[in-house]
C-alpha cells in the first residue's frame, strides 16, 4: 500500500511512519517538522517568515502537487495541514482528494470541532476552553476561539470531516468531540511510540536522588496548555524540598535536544487540560519516566486496561499539581514501580508497529468505526 502522510504534529507522522515501513507498506512524509522541533520527513515544506517566505513556500507547495499523487491512502494531520490560508487549502485538498483512492482526517490537536464541541456541548469535565460549565475567558483561549469559530478554517475543517473516508482520534478527548458527530467514520487510535532501551533512573540498588522533575514549555502555548500553572506548583515544591527534588526545564527547543534534555528525569509535568498522555509525556513514559498530568479513567476505559495505572492525575488546579509532587517527594519509594509501568504502558497500548497495523486495518475498512 502507497502511504502518503501530510504534516505533523508531535512527532507523529513520522513515527508512524516507521511503524507502517516496518509492516511492508511505503510510505511518504511531507511536513515541515513542526516548525522548531524539526522532526524527520522525506519532502520539506517549511516555510520562512515574511511576505516573501509566504510566496516562496506557495510556489514550492504547488510544485510538489505532481508527487502527492497516485496513494492509496492519504492522512492529514489536521484541516490546516499546511502553513497557507484555509482558502488556498481547500482547493488543494479536493486535488488531493481527486488523484488519489482514500484521505483521512487526523483528530490530533486544534481544530474547529475541538474549539466548537468544548464551547457548546461540552463533552469534558474540563478541556482547554471549559472548567465545568465555565468557559475559559483567558486570552489564549479566547485567541484559538476567534481563530476557528465563524472563520474560513471552520469552513475547511466541516468541509474535510464531512467529505473525507475516515478520522482518526488519538486521544480520547478528541474521540469525545468527533465521535458524536461522525459515529460511522471515526475510530480511536493511540499515538504511535517507538520502544526505547534507557535505564530507568530508579531501579533496585541505585544510590537515592532527588526526584528529577522535567518540564518542557512551547513557545506562545503556556497559559493555554497550563504549564505556566504546572511551573509555579513545581517552582513551589522544589523551595519547599530542595534536597529532594531538581527541576529542569527546555523551551522552544528542537526534538533532539528536549529528548537530551529529559532523560535521566523522573516525571515529566505535561498538559494540565488534558484528561490522557499526548505525545510528549508518551515519549517519556516509553523512557520510564512518570507522566504527571491527565490520566483520568476515560483514558484508561478507552483503551480497555484494567491493570495498569502508572500517571500520576491531577486536576487543572495548582493546588493538585502541588499535592502530587509532595506526594511524589515524599514517596520516592514508589517511582521504581511507576517508572516500570509506564514503560509497560507504552509497549502495550503505544508500540508503534502494534499502532501502525490498526491503522492499516481503519484504512482498508473506511467506512469508519467506533472503539469498544
Amino acid at each position: 500500500m502507497r502511504i502518503l502522510l501530510i504534516g505533523e504534529y508531535s512527532n507523529v507522522h513520522a513515527t508512524l511512519a516507521e511503524g507502517l515501513r516496518a509492516l511492508g507498506q511505503q510510505v511518504t512524509v511531507v511536513s515541515n517538522g513542526d516548525f522548531w522541533k524539526d522532526y524527520p520527513r522525506d519532502i520539506d515544506l517549511s516555510r520562512r517568515p515574511g511576505k516573501w517566505g509566504g510566496l516562496a513556500y506557495l510556489a514550492k507547495t504547488m510544485a510538489t502537487l505532481h508527487k502527492l499523487r497516485g496513494y492509496d491512502v492519504v492522512q492529514l494531520i489536521n484541516p490546516m495541514f499546511l502553513e497557507l490560508k484555509a482558502e488556498r487549502i481547500a482547493p488543494i485538498y479536493k486535488y488531493l482528494r481527486k488523484h488519489n483512492k482514500k484521505v483521512f482526517l487526523g483528530a490530533f490537536g486544534m481544530d474547529y470541532y475541538w474549539v466548537h464541541e468544548n464551547i457548546t456541548r461540552m463533552p469534558l469535565r474540563y478541556s482547554d476552553f471549559n472548567i465545568g460549565n465555565r468557559l475559559r475567558n483567558d486570552e489564549p483561549a479566547m485567541r484559538e476561539r476567534r481563530d476557528w469559530i465563524g472563520t474560513a478554517k471552520e469552513s475547511l475543517n466541516k468541509m474535510i470531516a464531512e467529505d473525507c473516508d475516515g478520522i482518526i482520534a488519538g486521544l480520547y478527548e478528541y474521540w469525545a468531540c468527533y465521535g458524536p458527530l461522525f459515529p460511522h467514520k471515526t475510530t480511536f487510535i493511540p499515538f504511535p511510540i517507538k520502544p526505547k532501551t534507557q535505564p530507568m533512573a530508579y531501579q533496585e540498588g541505585n544510590a537515592p536522588h532527588p526526584l528529577r522533575l522535567f518540564i518542557g514549555i512551547s513557545k506562545g502555548r503556556s497559559a493555554y496548555k497550563g504549564t505556566d500553572i504546572m511551573l509555579e506548583a513545581a517552582q513551589a515544591i522544589k523551595t519547599k524540598y530542595p534536597h529532594l527534588v531538581e527541576l529542569r526545564i527546555a523551551e522552544g527547543v528542537p526534538f533532539n535536544q528536549y529528548t537530551q534534555m529529559m532523560n535521566g528525569s523522573d516525571a515529566i509535568l505535561d498538559q494540565l487540560y488534558s484528561y490522557t498522555p499526548s505525545m510528549n509525556p508518551l515519549e517519556a513514559m516509553s523512557r520510564g519516566i512518570i507522566c504527571v498530568g491527565g490520566g483520568e479513567p476515560e483514558n484508561y476505559d478507552i483503551l480497555g486496561d484494567n491493570d495498569l495505572r502508572p500517571i500520576i492525575n491531577v486536576e487543572p488546579t495548582r493546588e493538585s499539581v502541588y499535592n502530587a509532587l509532595e506526594w511524589m517527594a515524599t514517596h520516592l519509594d514508589e517511582m521504581p514501580r511507576l517508572q516500570a509501568e509506564s514503560i509497560a504502558y507504552t509497549e502495550r497500548y503505544h508500540h508503534y508497529v502494534k499502532v501502525a497495523q490498526q491503522y492499516l486495518d481503519f484504512y482498508q475498512s473506511s467506512s469508519g468505526a467506533t472503539p469498544k
